[in-house]
């Protein structure tokens, strides 16, 4: 039985189109079995900026993210794929 998460995608799907120039390119798919994993790709060039230095954007959405999933009773991870 696969987790599902629904308003921590709709949080991460926010938080992600909100920071890239391309947010018709961003691409969320779910997999995982016991633990939800989302697996996010963005557009060329957006990967830096949802990245960010020293990867302080990334970690900042998966805590994000992570406290939106307790609505959920679900753990995830965020995966960001180039």
């Amino acid at each position: 039985m696969a987790v599902e998460a629904p308003t921590a995608e709709d949080v991460l799907e926010f938080l992600i189109k909100s920071i890239v120039e391309d947010p018709d390119a961003v691409s969320i798919s779910t997999s995982g079995d016991s633990r939800c994993v989302f697996s996010v790709t963005v557009g060329d060039g957006d990967m830096g900026r949802v990245i960010g230095k020293r990867g302080r954007v990334a970690n900042a959405i998966r805590t994000i993210v992570r406290a939106a999933a307790v609505s959920d009773d679900a753990e995830i991870d965020v995966d960001f794929v180039d």
